[in-house]
């Protein structure tokens, strides 16, 4: 019969779930910081979320959403940032180089 091996439990959760998680809480606090940077843009220029929302044709409540984080696509960052008059961006992939956005 052959000899079974046995594993630590945090080394299996580790391996199955370590880079998971923590690729999920990375992704979560990137999404936070650009939403303070919409908060940040949009108090700056003393708009409200209202005020906002109308420039980009959307509800105040999705403006919330953004500025939590909670809806940060590239199309919804584009739109946002445009709205806010940032004329352009570029992303930044490390040793792939950059890609401009809009």
């Amino acid at each position: 019969m052959a000899e079974m091996k046995l594993y630590p439990l945090e080394e299996v959760l580790d391996e199955h779930f370590g880079n998971t998680f923590e690729k999920e809480v990375t992704d979560a606090v990137n999404a936070f910081r650009l939403g303070e940077v919409v908060r940040k843009r949009r108090l700056d220029q003393n708009l409200t979320q209202e005020e906002l929302g109308r420039r980009m044709g959307v509800k105040k409540s999705q403006i919330s959403k953004l500025e939590r984080g909670d809806d940060m696509s590239l199309r919804s960052m584009r739109r946002v940032f445009r709205a806010l008059g940032v004329e352009s961006a570029t992303l930044d992939l490390g040793a792939a180089g950059k890609v401009t956005l809009w």
